[in-house]
């Protein structure tokens, strides 16, 4: 997905994680009695990266690096940032894996581009490096963290082919900056949006404003329906949807749709979704409220 973040982040996991996860999001359905089967292993292995040792339910806290030295809790060294990028200095005995590599004195991990980042490891803690609104951050992951070790799953509708439905892509004459607010009070997010998806439902015509995905050429729609804050989380959900074929059709498989990370941790600040992306129906469709424990 392409986008330029105003202010402070949003949680991911890796980016070939969320690459090679929008890849089989896209995938096209299967036909017949096989539909079923593959969205519950699509759906398993969906779960499987979402509670991964090191994925976003891992994140433990969220951590502003200044120009001024600080040590954080449970990680070595005083880290600060400046013109060198985010930097650790680590004392006698501290020592960081990175890049393979065992680091001690000083680590240096050079300018960091928006959205961009970097891991260093300790022992089985994996601390993301990050910028996220010209502003640099660690945000600490550990295996053993409860919202990781509790996570009880995400209930899901029944998958029903009836949810997936043909549109047709609608570009704009040149890409978009759409602004859009998060869930975190007084913080805005802008993507790019190449144009709107176009589909029907009910008799009715219904557009949704799409940003870029992350596989070449794909497609990402945040929403909102009628089950959102009911069955379904209350302040997005997110559609992955395959490039569009040269007449502008798209497959929008609704069973597909899947919570983002703020449904899960308070370590997240998700967008919403663009001011006419609710659509007045519900999706009885895809994921649903994740399990009380799993909440954050």
């Amino acid at each position: 997905m392409t986008t330029a973040t105003t202010a402070s982040t949003r949680s991911t996991a890796s980016t070939a994680s969320i690459a090679s996860a929008a890849e089989r999001d896209t995938a096209a359905p299967e036909a017949g009695d096989d539909f079923a089967a593959a969205w519950r292993a699509w759906h398993d292995i969906h779960e499987a990266d979402r509670a991964s040792a090191h994925g976003f339910l891992a994140i433990t806290a969220q951590h502003w690096l200044t120009a001024e030295p600080t040590r954080y809790d449970g990680m070595p060294g005083l880290w600060s940032t400046g013109e060198e990028g985010p930097v650790a200095d680590l004392a006698d005995g501290e020592s960081l894996l990175v890049d393979g590599e065992t680091v001690t004195g000083r680590a240096v991990f050079g300018p960091i581009p928006e959205r961009g980042g970097r891991t260093a490891a300790v022992g089985d803690i994996v601390i993301e490096i990050a910028k996220r609104g010209g502003s640099d951050l660690l945000r600490p992951r550990h295996p053993g963290h409860p919202a990781r070790t509790g996570y009880h799953g995400t209930p899901a509708y029944e998958p029903e082919r009836s949810w997936v439905i043909e549109g047709r892509f609608v570009p704009y004459d040149q890409p978009v900056e759409v602004t859009v607010g998060s869930v975190t009070e007084g913080l805005q997010h802008v993507y790019a949006a190449p144009g709107e998806v176009e589909f029907a439902h009910d008799g009715s015509l219904h557009r949704l404003i799409a940003f870029n995905g992350f596989a070449p050429g794909s497609l990402l729609v945040l929403f909102t329906d009628a089950t959102s804050g009911v069955t379904t989380y209350p302040a997005n959900r997110s559609l992955s949807v395959a490039a569009p074929g040269p007449d502008g059709r798209v497959v929008l498989d609704f069973t597909r749709a899947v919570n983002l990370p703020c449904a899960y941790t308070q370590f997240a600040t998700c967008p919403l979704p663009p001011a006419g992306n609710r659509l007045p129906f519900a999706v009885e469709a895809g994921e649903q409220l994740p399990h009380a424990g799993s909440i954050r």
